[in-house]
């Protein structure tokens, strides 16, 4: 039995960091939810209702922003810090910081210790240990960056206090979650107050966009003057991010131009200001700078495609990624052109990774369908809503993005849940979700199988 026995715990090894990031995940979001039941979490004093707080929970820790209670008006200091530390531990992931800090300490890392941290941060072969040291200090020195710029502003606006909402912002941005604490101006009203800003928009904005492409692709970037080379990964995802902002910005802006609810009222440079910021948010922020419920379904529609693309692996947001969106892509166009391999940027990919990208495409698609089809049978007995905002709040939901048209606030106990639900597997990805539940054995799956004719087409 030893012969067998011995691949078995090593295919076992690079199973079980999939479960146990999940069961951190999970073990977080409790955590968090019975620190935001204490009285001192709500300016009320009172306990908030579990569920709610499972909701809030999960929505910070893996970095959303979809919320059932505006942040300033609802939680206190102590509950927004718990927020905050909830949203960086879930935007690094918790195995991250636990094997940075073993790395800080001198702890030597084991083997397992190495599979789970590679798994974390989406590795693809790098040293991990000077991964993971790039990671964490490109997060803070990123973060401090964001907060002092954003305190030019907040800091004369609302005094010592603005020093908090500047780190709050900045942490919430770069991580991908779209907390805010504006509330005090009317409730949720994110950014909507500075759309005329361009400091607080551009240094949000670049945040975002900075957590979004995946600390491989940061790394990649640094080590560029070493090595004189960038990784195809790194390529893809620069190219596609830049790509998407771009159509992105343009198809919003031209769409919302003359609507008077929206961008309609704003001067030219800042229509394309705002429309630049809303694309770069879609792809998994959740801050707005205008009313999203009062955009036209044509835009609605476009942001969702923005946000169930998401941004890049390894990264602090979510969505099916941009790589997979390439992926697919390419697949479609090389099948059309008649050749049997998917080619990007003059190199073949890998048929596991086609088969992948198609894999957490549909397992996203099905996830969302059959949660904006509960949305639709349970809240709309109660108060009618669009099957576009139902699809909407969905997909902000599974790609971890936050932007809400007004669904979240009225939804019922059923709705939130599977909103929950949406959140939890879109921050872990489907793929990854269903593997950490897999009892299935790893021997057998190389079994040779007769081959099978059917019709495609």
């Amino acid at each position: 039995m030893l012969p067998f026995t011995q691949p078995a715990k090593r295919r076992r090894l690079t199973f079980y960091p999939v479960r146990t990031i999940a069961l951190t995940f999970a073990v977080t979001i409790l955590a968090g939810a019975l620190l935001l039941m204490l009285p001192i979490s709500s300016r009320d004093g009172m306990v908030t209702p579990f569920l709610d707080c499972l909701f809030t929970s999960t929505s910070a820790t893996c970095v959303t922003g979809l919320v059932v209670y505006d942040t300033y008006l609802h939680w206190t200091p102590f509950g927004q810090g718990v927020i905050l530390a909830l949203i960086q531990v879930g935007g690094l992931g918790l195995s991250t910081l636990a094997a940075f800090f073993n790395i800080l300490i001198g702890k030597k890392m084991g083997l397992r210790g190495m599979h789970l941290a590679q798994e974390s941060v989406a590795s693809m072969g790098d040293d991990i240990r000077r991964l993971l040291k790039t990671v964490v200090a490109t997060a803070f020195v990123v973060e401090l960056a964001g907060a002092l710029l954003l305190m030019t502003v907040f800091l004369p606006e609302y005094g010592a206090e603005g020093l908090f909402i500047s780190v709050f912002v900045a942490i919430s941005a770069f991580c991908n979650a779209g907390f805010d604490l504006f509330g005090r101006h009317s409730p949720y009203i994110s950014l909507c107050g500075y759309a005329d800003n361009p400091l607080v928009l551009g240094v949000i904005g670049c945040l975002i966009i900075v957590g979004g492409i995946g600390f491989v692709v940061i790394h990649d970037l640094l080590e560029y003057r070493r090595t004189k080379k960038l990784l195809l990964h790194t390529r893809i995802v620069l190219l596609a991010t830049g790509t998407l902002i771009v159509l992105g910005t343009a198809a919003i802006a031209l769409s919302e131009w003359n609507n008077p609810a929206t961008l309609g009222p704003m001067s030219p440079l800042q229509k394309v200001g705002n429309g630049w910021f809303h694309a770069v948010s879609c792809r998994t922020a959740g801050f707005n700078s205008f009313p999203l419920e009062e955009m036209h379904s044509s835009t609605k529609l476009f942001s969702i495609l923005l946000m169930f693309m998401g941004a890049a692996p390894g990264s602090t947001g979510g969505g099916i990624k941009v790589t997979t969106v390439t992926v697919i892509f390419m697949t479609v166009w090389c099948v059309i052109r008649g050749d049997d391999d998917t080619v990007i940027l003059g190199r073949r990919i890998p048929k596991g990774a086609v088969y992948k990208s198609l894999a957490v495409t549909m397992l996203g698609v099905l996830g969302v369908g059959i949660t904006s089809g509960c949305i639709l049978a349970t809240i709309e007995l109660e108060t009618p809503i669009s099957g576009i905002d139902a699809v909407f709040e969905s997909v902000s939901a599974f790609a971890t993005v936050g932007l809400s048209v007004g669904v979240t606030g009225i939804a019922n106990s059923i709705s939130r849940v599977l909103l929950i639900f949406l959140m939890y597997v879109g921050r872990l990805g489907p793929v990854s979700f269903f593997l950490s539940l897999a009892a299935r054995s790893f021997e057998n799956r190389r079994q040779v199988l007769p081959e099978g004719k059917i019709q495609i087409g």
